[in-house]
């Protein structure tokens, strides 16, 4: 049976790569420190361990216990706003932690390494962005990830280590973390709804960003290192049509069966525009049919209604106070 690693396994984008890799025969062992993600969101008969990738101790154990042929990194503290203001944090988290996981995959000669890297890697001016575009991020959370996806490639070209990277974008659906207030703007949507909040949009709402459902793209992660031409590849993965911030909170009050308010707040330092192109990725794992938004924006919406609404937390070690938007202090 393979043996398969997947970190952040508890997470959002993590639960259904379990659940995918199952079905495709699996034996999962999943790594998750619980900082965003919940245990509930696992099926109960995954072998589980908590801790941090960040733990050098715990990862080396891990790996010289378990023959890991694969191992699918999806753990990440995924805030690109908030990493402007998280720096050190940013950089241990989601680039030390990384270099632990590939440096025992190196010793252990894992036969793939799946990463789940991010269009903030391109930052902003490359419309559509494509894989084979000039890399610019402009925030550390875009940074660490450009820092790992090359780290990767010095790792194969030196070892042979085998990867697969992918970039998605504007992921949502269910298992989000609805509690998170710096992050994934759809369950921030829906939190606030099911408060009788109004929903909080930077600026004016006219951003866009192509929103994806998460049933779209995990069955593409877990089921790459089945693609041997795929190896050693980057893939943007995600939808194509765009909509404005605006437009998606009232798609949101509609699935949700609330009027809804809008509260503007100042505009924050981010892209304004962000789509890509998926060609590459439709060339290689083939064009299954997208689901819509107002369908996703339906499932999730059944899902956080079970649930129920979460209270924000405040991420309490901000390292850098200038600049922080206000709403983040609230």
């Amino acid at each position: 049976m393979k043996i398969s690693l997947v970190t952040g396994g508890a997470g959002f984008i993590g639960s259904h790569v379990c659940r995918e890799l199952r079905m495709l025969g699996h034996h999962v062992i999943v790594l998750d420190d619980l900082s965003g993600g919940f245990k509930q969101n696992l099926p109960n008969d995954l072998e589980f361990v908590q801790g941090s990738i960040t733990d050098t101790n715990l990862v080396t154990k891990l790996f010289e216990q378990n023959k890991f042929e694969y191992v699918y990194h999806l753990a990440a503290y995924a805030a690109e706003g908030l990493s402007h203001f998280i720096r050190r944090f940013n950089y241990e988290n989601n680039l030390l932690g990384s270099i632990n996981l590939i440096n025992e995959s190196i010793k252990c000669k894992v036969s793939c390494f799946v990463f789940t890297s991010s269009i903030a890697v391109y930052g902003k001016g490359q419309l559509p962005m494509h894989e084979d575009g000039l890399p610019l991020p402009e925030d550390p959370y875009g940074i660490s990830k450009l820092a790992v996806e090359q780290d990767l490639k010095c790792a194969h070209d030196m070892f042979g280590l085998d990867y697969v990277i992918f970039r998605p974008h504007n992921v949502y659906g269910e298992y989000q973390n609805l509690g998170d207030k710096y992050r994934n703007v759809v369950g921030i949507f829906m939190n606030q709804l099911m408060q009788d909040q109004p929903l909080t949009i930077f600026g004016d709402g006219m951003q866009t960003r192509a929103f994806s459902y998460v049933g779209d793209i995990a069955p593409i992660i877990a089921n790459s290192v089945n693609v041997p031409n795929a190896r050693n590849q980057v893939f943007n993965i995600g939808a194509d049509e765009q909509y404005t911030v605006k437009h998606l909170g009232e798609e949101v009050c509609k699935v949700m069966g609330k009027e809804g308010r809008i509260r503007y707040v100042e505009a924050r330092n981010e892209v304004i525009h962000a789509y890509s192109s998926h060609e590459k990725a439709r060339s290689y794992f083939g064009s299954p049919k997208p689901t819509a938004l107002n369908e996703g924006l339906r499932k999730m919406a059944e899902w956080a209604k079970k649930n129920g609404a979460k209270r924000s937390s405040t991420f309490s070690n901000i390292e850098i106070r200038e600049k922080l938007p206000p709403l983040w202090l609230e």
